[in-house]
């Protein structure tokens, strides 16, 4: 994980008329629906622990109900726990002053809602220059910085336009650009995608990603969807009834659930859609480093393969079989003695490379972008991952 921005420590927050007179069933262990029969009061969050790293997308997701937007609304303090804290680069936001809170959500947060939160009576440009007026930015410094974001989302010429005139893909556009123009360090994004049509939902998900290449903000994005959560987060937090099941990479999620709520989650991903090459990859069983056809054979005879990976200290450069090594005319490897085997890339999805391993006899090899070798990639590799196997080791 890269360093820690925001840390959370033993968050709870009860909703009722006297949720420190709750807390001592909380800490019991008593189920949220116990809680609220035998109390009135309602358990959002329950012993919340977690680190988001600078500059990473983390996405806290869960079904309706299980504490996702009541999370997000503690790191800008529209809501205040009833336990614990919130250190933002070390300060703990619940200790800010009024005056402290009001500087604090200006310039370092910013907020993308679900229905855009677009203001009908101004124009586009004014609307996402808002959070900039009211920091006290001068009118012509701000519209310059409102046309710029919105150039980066893809509405260049829109800005005199008022948000009833734009679809809502356009719209949500309006809202990401407002909040990236405060320059804010932190996005928050609560469903921010959910309102749209399915298409649209996707293009807002690759602006978002193409931005982050980009920008490298620090953003905690919420959604209920775990392909969407599965395809933006470098980290997922799986919240349950309020509370932390499962936090992890997305391959350790959709690879490794922690229990039957988080298997349910991940039980109808499309794998190859939602997987890369590098994350089920397997070590190269077979590299060549001699230019020796014997000395080929004899390494392919050692590691009873018939495919193996020619690789010299320039890299990878070929796949040999042992069909062609045996019946090969001269003692040294030559150009004329590789496979047409093209290798794929660690970044590849899984699906765009399933063609190449039903055509391909041996293994394929997975190769950086500096031409070294990474590993291999089989069809054994493909059918325990797609065939919903979730424990590579055991199998």
């Amino acid at each position: 994980m890269a360093e820690a921005l925001i840390r959370v420590e033993g968050l709870y927050k009860v909703f009722g008329k006297d949720p420190a007179s709750v807390m001592p069933l909380v800490r019991e262990g008593r189920s949220k629906d116990d809680i609220l029969a035998e109390t009135g009061h309602t358990v959002g969050l329950k012993n919340i622990n977690l680190k988001i790293g600078k500059g990473e997308i983390y996405v806290i997701m869960g079904l309706s109900g299980s504490g996702k937007s009541t999370l997000i609304r503690h790191f800008n303090r529209l809501i205040d726990p009833t336990e614990g804290r919130i250190l933002i680069e070390g300060v703990d936001v619940m200790k800010l002053s009024p005056k402290e809170l009001i500087a604090f959500r200006r310039y370092k947060m910013s907020m993308v809602f679900q229905r855009f939160g677009l203001m009908p009576h101004r124009t586009v440009l004014e609307n996402v220059g808002y959070g900039l007026a009211i920091q006290g930015s001068d009118r012509n410094s701000r519209n310059d910085k409102a046309k710029h974001w919105l150039e980066a989302v893809g509405l260049a010429g829109y800005g005199e336009q008022y948000p009833s005139q734009l679809s809502g893909g356009q719209q949500q556009r309006v809202g990401l650009a407002r909040a990236l123009c405060t320059n804010a360090e932190i996005l928050l994004m609560d469903e921010a995608f959910s309102a749209l049509d399915p298409l649209i939902r996707s293009e807002m998900q690759d602006q978002l990603l193409e931005l982050q290449q980009k920008l490298h903000k620090t953003i905690i994005f919420i959604t209920h969807d775990l392909d969407e959560a599965l395809r933006l987060g470098d980290r997922i937090a799986i919240l349950k009834d309020g509370a932390l099941v499962q936090e992890g990479a997305p391959v350790d999620i959709l690879l490794h659930p922690a229990d039957d709520y988080v298997a349910a989650f991940v039980r109808d991903v499309n794998r190859a859609r939602a997987l890369t090459v590098e994350t089920v990859m397997t070590p190269a069983a077979c590299c060549i480093n001699s230019d020796s056809v014997r000395d080929a054979l004899a390494t392919l005879e050692s590691a009873g393969r018939d495919y193996g990976f020619y690789v010299t200290q320039a890299g990878y450069q070929g796949t040999l079989s042992r069909r062609r090594l045996e019946s090969a005319s001269g003692e040294h490897i030559d150009s004329q003695l590789l496979e047409a085997v093209s290798p794929v890339s660690p970044d590849a999805l899984i699906e765009t490379v399933i063609p190449d391993t039903l055509e391909t006899p041996g293994p394929l090899p997975v190769v950086d972008k500096d031409g070294q070798l990474q590993g291999e990639l089989s069809r054994a590799n493909l059918v325990e991952v797609l065939g919903g196997g979730s424990d590579r080791n055991a199998a």
